[in-house]
C-alpha cells in the first residue's frame, strides 16, 4: 500500500459511473505537525475555476479519460500536493502491472500559471529521479497532463510504510498471526513494544537507515534533495528492502526556485527558519526518523507550534541518550550516529549521505560491530519472512 503521506485507516468505497470503485483511505499521520504543510505563495484565490473543476472531476470519477490504459483505480493516498491512486496498467495479451498514479492538485496555487510553473519544476526533477534507477528509490515512469491537471505514474511498491510498521495495529497483528516461536524471534530481532508506539530493534533500524541513505546518496549525487523524509515516505517492501518514496517535494539543488513544501515535524531546524532544503537537511530528517524507530516515540512529543519545535530540534542532540531505551543508549556508536545526524547545525552533521552510511562512525560501522559480536542477523530476509507471515495490512 503506497501513497503520498503513508497508508492505513478504514476505506470507504465510492461508486464510479464506469462501475469501478475508488478506495479512499485517510493517509496522513494524526500528528498535528506531520499533517501540517507549509507552502510558499499559496494564496487560495480561484482565478481559474475550470482547472480546479477538472481536478475535482477526476476525484469524483466523472472524468475517466485521464487514466488511459489503466483500470481498477483505487484512491489510496491524500496529502497536501494531491492524491495517489493504485491502478492496473493493461497491456497486450493479458499483460497487467500495478502502478501508482499521483494526481497533483491545483488548489493550493494562487494562479493556473503558478501551478504550471511548479509542475514544470516537478517534472524536471522527476525526470532526473527516473534516470537514477536506484533500487532503494521510487521508480518514476511518466509525467503527463490531462485537461491541464498533471499526473505522475510510478511503480507500485508492495509493502508497508514505516508509519504503519510503527503502529500498535501492526504489533498486535504480529502477535495474533505468527507462531509463538516466530513471534518471539520478531520481538527479539525486528519489532517490539515501545513507550508510545512499537519500536524497531537496532539492527533492523540501521538496515532501514542504510537503504534510505543509499537512496539519498544517489539523489544527492544528481543534485536533488528529497525535501520531505518522514515515516510515511519510507516503504518496507515485502522483499525486505526499503524504498524512499514520494518525490513531489524534491528540490533541484542547482536552482533556488520552486515551491517549498515539507512536514514541520521532520524538517531540519534551518528549513523551519526559512533556509532551502539541502543534503544536510535530508540527513536531519533521516536522523529524526532513526531516533523515532529506536525510541518507540517521537523525539518531539509535546512540542506544539513552530517555536517549540525549533527549541526541541536544537536540544535533541543532547537529549538522545535519555530518549533511547537502555539497550540502545548503551551503544556509544549508535548514540554518536544519532547525534551527528540530528545535530542542530548543518555543518556538524555528516558531510553527505554516503559518509553517514559508509564513513567513520557511520551506519555500516554499527552493523560491522554487530557482526564482530556475533549479534547480527539476516535483516532483509527476517523482514521478508515477517511481512509474508503478517499478510495484508490496512
Amino acid at each position: 500500500n503506497w501513497g503520498c503521506g503513508g497508508a492505513g485507516g478504514v476505506a470507504t468505497m465510492i461508486p464510479l459511473p464506469t462501475g469501478a470503485a475508488l478506495s479512499w483511505s485517510h493517509m496522513e499521520s494524526t500528528r498535528t505537525h506531520d499533517t501540517e504543510r507549509f507552502h510558499a505563495a499559496t494564496d487560495r484565490h480561484d482565478p481559474d475555476p475550470d482547472l480546479r473543476q477538472h481536478y475535482r472531476d477526476i476525484l469524483a470519477g466523472t472524468d475517466v479519460g485521464w487514466a488511459i490504459g489503466c483500470s481498477d483505480l483505487k484512491l489510496v493516498g491524500q496529502g497536501g500536493q494531491g492524491v495517489v491512486f493504485q491502478a492496473r496498467l493493461d497491456g497486450a495479451d493479458g499483460f497487467a502491472l500495478s502502478v501508482a498514479l499521483k494526481v497533483f492538485s491545483p488548489e493550493p496555487y494562487r494562479t493556473s500559471l503558478a501551478y504550471a510553473d511548479d509542475m514544470a519544476r516537478v517534472a524536471g526533477v522527476a525526470a532526473r529521479v527516473a534516470a537514477v534507477q536506484h533500487e532503494n528509490l521510487i521508480a518514476v515512469h511518466d509525467f503527463t497532463a490531462h485537461t491541464r491537471v498533471r499526473v505522475m505514474r510510478m511503480e507500485w511498491v508492495d509493502g508497508l510504510d514505516l508509519r504503519q510498521v510503527l503502529s500498535q495495529h501492526t504489533l498486535d497483528r504480529t502477535r495474533a498471526r505468527l507462531s509463538p516461536d516466530h513471534r518471539r524471534f520478531v520481538e527479539d530481532v525486528v519489532l517490539t513494544e515501545g513507550p508510545k508506539q512499537p519500536r524497531l530493534k537496532p539492527g533492523v533500524a540501521i538496515h532501514v537507515l542504510r537503504d534510505c541513505l543509499s537512496a539519498l546518496a544517489a539523489m544527492h549525487r544528481e543534485g536533488i534533495a528529497h525535501g520531505d523524509l518522514k515515516p510515511s515516505n519510507i516503504m518496507l517492501k515485502r522483499t525486505g528492502t526499503t524504498k524512499v518514496v514520494d518525490i513531489g517535494s524534491a528540490a533541484d539543488l542547482r536552482s533556488a526556485e520552486g515551491r517549498c513544501a515539507w512536514s514541520p515535524l521532520y524538517a531540519a531546524p534551518e528549513v523551519l527558519e526559512g533556509a532551502p532544503v539541502s543534503p544536510q537537511s535530508d540527513l536531519a530528517s533521516m536522523g529524526y526518523v532513526l531516533v523515532e524507530m529506536l525510541a518507540g516515540r517521537s523525539p518531539f512529543d509535546g512540542a506544539t507550534g513552530v517555536s517549540a519545535l525549533l527549541e526541541a530540534k536544537h536540544a535533541l542532540e543532547h537529549r538522545v541518550p535519555e530518549l533511547l531505551p537502555p539497550e540502545v543508549a548503551g551503544s556509544e556508536l549508535l548514540v554518536s550516529l544519532c547525534r551527528r545526524l540530528v545535530a542542530a547545525r548543518p555543518e556538524k552533521r555528516f558531510p553527505d549521505a554516503e559518509a553517514a552510511d559508509l564513513g567513520r562512525k557511520g551506519a555500516a560501522a554499527f552493523h560491522r560491530q554487530l557482526v564482530k559480536g556475533d549479534l547480527a542477523s539476516e535483516y532483509e530476509n527476517d523482514l521478508r519472512v515477517w511481512l509474508e507471515a503478517l499478510g495484508p495490512v490496512g
